[in-house]
C-alpha cells in the first residue's frame, strides 16, 4: 500500500483577491501543478513598432500557437524573434 497522496485538482477562480487568498492558505503541495507553464513578464519598454502584410493562413496559424501556449499573438511573434535572434 502505498503512503503518496494522489494530488488534488488546481481549482479555478474568478477574481485575483479569491487566488491571492487561495495562495495564502493552502498548501500547494497537496496539489497537481503539472499543468502549469512557466509564465515570462516583460518589463521592457517596447518604443519601436512594427506593421508587416502575411498570408491569412499564417497569421491563424500563428494565432494558434500563440493560444496554445496562453499568450497574444503579438508576443509569440516578438518571442520567437528574439529566440532567432539569441540562437545566432
Amino acid at each position: 500500500m502505498s503512503n503518496e497522496k494522489t494530488p488534488k485538482p488546481f481549482p479555478s477562480f474568478k477574481t485575483d483577491e479569491e487566488a491571492e487568498r487561495f495562495v495564502d492558505q493552502a498548501d500547494l503541495t497537496d496539489y497537481d501543478l503539472s499543468g502549469f507553464k512557466p509564465a515570462s513578464f516583460e518589463f521592457a519598454k517596447k518604443g519601436a513598432q512594427v506593421n508587416l502584410r502575411v498570408p491569412q493562413p499564417l497569421l491563424d496559424a500563428v494565432k494558434t500557437k500563440a493560444k496554445a501556449q496562453g499568450i497574444p499573438f503579438t508576443r509569440y511573434i516578438r518571442m520567437l524573434m528574439e529566440q532567432d535572434i539569441a540562437h545566432r
